[in-house]
């Protein structure tokens, strides 16, 4: 068991290190490279620099959200590939990135934010997510209990629903309307309200610190629900917390950042190769390498093509699927 844990610590250590540096990293590059001991002095200069804007202003912000973003869609994978024991299960699957894009095209394509400010449309994907995750719950609860098959089936159902109204909505919207929703759907850590991105960071925190709740659950569940429930697990109240946990933090990601794809798929199943199955380091390896990955895609998002900027979701899909493609011709890797 010592040696379990020290393996567990050595690992968690050497990704919160590459998260460190991802951070640092980033906050020194870009169209005005900032120098490592540069950083480390302006904050007590104050403010009335540009070094000082952008340090604080623009680039840590965008890798704040990084870093709830990429964490929360790591463990929501991570939670419902280990429910549905399915590898190809991630936070979208279940339609709740559909439901936020189009609470996010029908605002833009209304015109809403016009008059309730830009702020309404995080809150419209928020709603959107929220009302395709009711939708998908309670269609796949029958009788109290939750099938899973059911709830994903369902769950992809929704997401052709969302895309199919998304699509129409784009073919019948103005030339400028049509650019704003393609762009939010492609994903951008582009957010200029401070609390809001707090607000996510702290939802993702404790998302994760809920989630170690039921590390040991889940570690029941991917033997089966019969072998959970000979182990003493309360499978349906865990099924029921966990889908509703994992789609809460997809929720609020997806409504801050847009619909940024593969993180939730190709992280966990990326570090479970490295570290193993067991949740209770699983879990917190996942959020730290789900974290790294979204900053670093950013970091080359907004400086490969400088001064323009791509859409982050481009970037994560171009390399996790790469990555997604690697780990799945690793012989040695089984789910």
């Amino acid at each position: 068991m010592n040696t379990k844990l020290a393996r567990w610590a050595v690992s968690a250590s050497i990704l919160a290190g590459a998260l460190a540096a991802a951070g640092l990293f980033s906050l020194g590059v870009g169209s005005v490279g900032i120098p490592l001991r540069r950083m480390f002095s302006l904050p007590f200069e104050g403010r009335g620099s540009v070094e000082y804007s952008i340090l604080f202003d623009v680039r840590l912000p965008r890798i704040l959200l990084g870093l709830a973003v990429g964490g929360a869609l790591a463990i929501s994978g991570v939670v419902l590939q280990g429910m549905f024991r399915n590898p190809l299960v991630e936070p979208y699957t279940l339609g709740i990135s559909g439901g936020a894009a189009l609470g996010v095209s029908l605002n833009i394509a209304l015109k809403v934010y016009r008059s309730t400010g830009a702020l309404s449309l995080p809150v419209s994907g928020f709603l959107g997510a929220v009302g395709a995750v009711l939708v998908v719950y309670s269609l796949g609860v029958r009788g109290g209990a939750m099938r899973l098959q059911r709830l994903l089936l369902m769950g992809v159902m929704i997401s052709f629903i969302c895309s199919s109204v998304v699509m129409l909505t784009m073919a019948v919207s103005k030339a400028e309307d049509l650019h704003g929703i393609i762009f939010w759907i492609m994903g951008s850590l582009e957010e200029p309200h401070m609390w809001l991105i707090r607000l996510v960071l702290g939802v993702s925190l404790s998302g994760l610190a809920l989630c170690y709740l039921f590390a040991v659950d889940l570690n029941a569940l991917s033997l089966g629900e019969e072998e959970a429930v000979h182990l003493g697990v309360n499978v349906e109240r865990a099924k029921k917390v966990l889908f509703l946990l994992a789609s809460l933090l997809t929720g609020f990601s997806v409504s801050a950042s847009g619909v940024i794809g593969f993180v939730g798929l190709v992280v966990p199943h990326f570090v479970r190769m490295f570290v193993g199955g067991d949740h209770r380091v699983l879990l917190i390896s996942s959020y730290l390498a789900g974290s790294t990955f979204l900053i670093l895609c950013d970091t080359l998002a907004r400086t490969i093509i400088a001064p323009l900027e791509l859409p982050v979701g481009v970037i994560t899909g171009m390399i996790g699927g790469s990555l997604f493609v690697y780990a799945l011709s690793k012989r040695a890797y089984e789910f």
